[in-house]
C-alpha cells in the first residue's frame, strides 16, 4: 500500500465549496471527538469512486506542523474575514476508515447526511485519507460499472419482467439511486439483491431507508410490498445458475427487517432449492429473530450476516432502538445458524474512537469467543458522528488503541476470523 512521504497538509472550502490546501496546517483526524495527528502509514491515496463531501456549520482543524497540536482554523487565510468549511472524504465501497474528519461545529450547524466521514488531506497533487482497503474483491470498485451497459440491460430486463414487482424496485434502485447490488444483478454477475420487507423492528438511529426526525433525510425509498416467493424466485433462480460467484441476499438498504416476512423468505428458499443448488442464499439481518433464524437455515439459507454497531447491550439497543428484542437474541441467533454449520458475518459497524475502544473491544473478543462467527464486514457507520455518540450516550473519555491497532489485535487474538467488507460466496 502506498503511503505518503511526509504528512499531506490541511484541506478546507471557502464559502462557495471551492476547496483548496493550507501548508501552515498538517491535516488532523478525529476519533469519537479527540482530535489528532494522524501518522503518515494512515494515511492511503484517495480511492477512485470516493467523493468529497463539505461539512456545512463545521470550520476545519488542523495540527501544526512543529508540535502537532490541533488548531482551529477560523477564517480563510487566503481571504481575510472570509467563511470557510470543513472537508471530508466519502469512501468508495471496501474502504474503513481510521480516523473521521476534524472539525469544530457551530452551534446552529445541521445535522449531516447518513455518510461516513473520513479524515482527508493533500500531499504533492493528490488527495490522501486516512483508511485501509478491507477487501481486495473488486465487485463494487466504479471501474467495474459502464453506465451505458447498465442503462441498456436494465431497460431490457424491465421490459421483459413487466409484471414481477421486485424487479421493477430493483430497476428503481439501479438507475436512480446507483445502488451496486442492483446494478450487480442486472449485469447478471456476483450479488443480487432480494428486498422482501417494508416493515422493521427497529428504529435505528441510521436508518437510511427510514427517518421520522425531520432532521435527516433517508437516502433511499424503502420497499412498499411484500414480493411473492414467484417474484422472489424470477430474480434468484436465473441469478443463481448462471452468475459467477453467485449469491441472492435477502435484507437490503432499502427495506425494513427481512425477518419479518419469514414466512414469505423461507417459501422463497425451498423454490429456489428445488430448482437449483448452485450459489449462495444469503440474509442481512439485525438477527433479532433467532427461531425464524433457524426456520430459514433449514429450509436451505447458507449464510447469515449480522448487523451490529456494539457488542454491548446499552449501545446495542440506544442504537436499534428494537422493539421486543436484545442483543441476547442476535447472540442466540448466531450460535443457531452455528449449530446448523451455516456460514456467518457480522456485519460490524465502523466508528474511529468507539469501535476501537478498549471496552467495546472487551466486548467483541467476548462475543466472538462465544458465538465464532466466521467473518467481520467492516463497514464505515454512515452517520454524523457527533450525533452518533450522543444517540448511544457513549462515555468519550473511554481510551481508544487505533484502528490499525485494533485490527492488528483481533487478528492476533483470532488467527482463523475472517475479515473483509461483501458477503462471500460459500462454495
Amino acid at each position: 500500500m502506498i503511503h505518503p512521504a511526509e504528512q499531506p497538509c490541511l484541506v478546507y472550502a471557502d464559502a462557495q465549496g471551492n476547496i483548496t490546501d493550507f501548508q501552515d496546517l498538517h491535516a488532523a483526524g478525529m476519533s469519537a471527538g479527540n482530535f489528532l495527528l494522524p501518522s503518515k502509514n494512515d494515511f492511503i491515496p484517495l480511492p477512485e469512486g470516493s467523493e468529497l463531501f463539505i461539512l456545512p456549520g463545521r470550520l476545519p482543524i488542523g495540527c501544526d506542523v512543529n508540535s502537532g497540536e490541533a488548531l482551529l482554523l477560523e477564517d480563510d487565510p487566503f481571504n481575510t474575514g472570509e467563511k470557510i468549511q470543513a472537508v471530508s472524504a466519502f469512501m468508495s465501497p471496501a474502504h474503513t476508515a481510521i480516523l473521521n474528519s476534524a472539525y469544530q461545529t457551530s452551534n446552529n450547524a445541521p445535522r449531516l447526511p447518513l455518510f461516513a466521514y473520513t479524515a482527508i488531506g493533500w500531499y504533492k497533487d493528490r488527495f490522501w485519507t486516512t483508511a485501509f482497503r478491507s477487501d481486495k474483491d473488486i465487485r463494487q470498485d466504479s471501474a467495474q460499472f459502464n453506465q451505458t451497459e447498465i442503462n441498456s440491460k436494465t431497460a431490457r430486463k424491465l421490459k421483459q419482467h413487466k409484471n414481477n414487482r421486485l424487479i421493477q424496485h430493483l430497476g428503481k434502485c439501479c438507475l436512480t439511486y446507483a445502488c451496486p447490488a442492483a446494478r450487480n444483478y442486472f449485469l447478471g454477475r456476483w450479488e443480487a439483491p432480494l428486498p422482501t420487507s417494508p416493515v422493521c423492528n427497529a428504529r435505528c438511529v441510521g436508518c437510511i431507508s427510514l427517518q421520522t426526525s425531520g432532521k435527516c433525510s433517508a437516502t433511499q425509498d424503502r420497499i412498499q410490498f411484500v414480493p411473492t416467493p414467484a417474484e422472489i424466485s424470477e430474480i434468484a433462480i436465473p441469478h443463481l445458475q448462471k452468475a459467477e460467484d453467485a449469491i441472492v441476499s435477502f435484507g437490503q438498504g432499502c427495506e425494513g427487517e427481512p425477518l419479518l416476512q419469514a414466512d414469505t423468505i423461507e417459501k422463497a428458499i425451498i423454490a429456489i432449492r428445488k430448482k437449483c443448488a448452485r450459489g449462495t442464499i444469503n440474509l442481512n439481518s439485525n438477527a433479532s429473530l433467532p427461531q425464524a433464524v433457524k426456520r430459514l437455515a433449514g429450509a436451505g439459507l447458507d449464510s447469515l450476516r449480522v448487523s451490529l454497531n456494539s457488542a454491548q447491550e446499552h449501545y446495542h439497543r440506544n442504537y436499534y432502538r428494537p422493539k421486543n428484542f436484545s442483543l441476547s437474541d442476535v447472540l442466540e441467533s448466531i450460535q443457531v445458524m452455528k449449530e446448523a454449520n451455516k456460514f456467518v458475518s457480522l456485519n460490524y459497524f465502523i466508528l474511529p474512537g468507539f469501535t476501537d475502544s478498549t471496552k467495546e473491544f472487551d466486548a467483541l473478543c467476548a462475543l466472538l469467543n462465544t458465538c465464532q462467527p466466521d467473518r467481520i464486514q467492516l463497514r464505515n457507520l454512515n452517520i454524523d458522528p457527533e450525533w452518533y455518540l450522543q444517540s448511544i450516550d457513549f462515555d468519550q473519555s473511554i481510551p481508544s488503541m487505533g484502528m490499525r491497532n485494533w485490527m492488528q489485535k483481533i487478528k492476533n487474538n483470532f488467527p482463523e476470523l475472517q475479515f473483509g467488507y461483501y458477503n462471500p460466496a460459500i462454495h
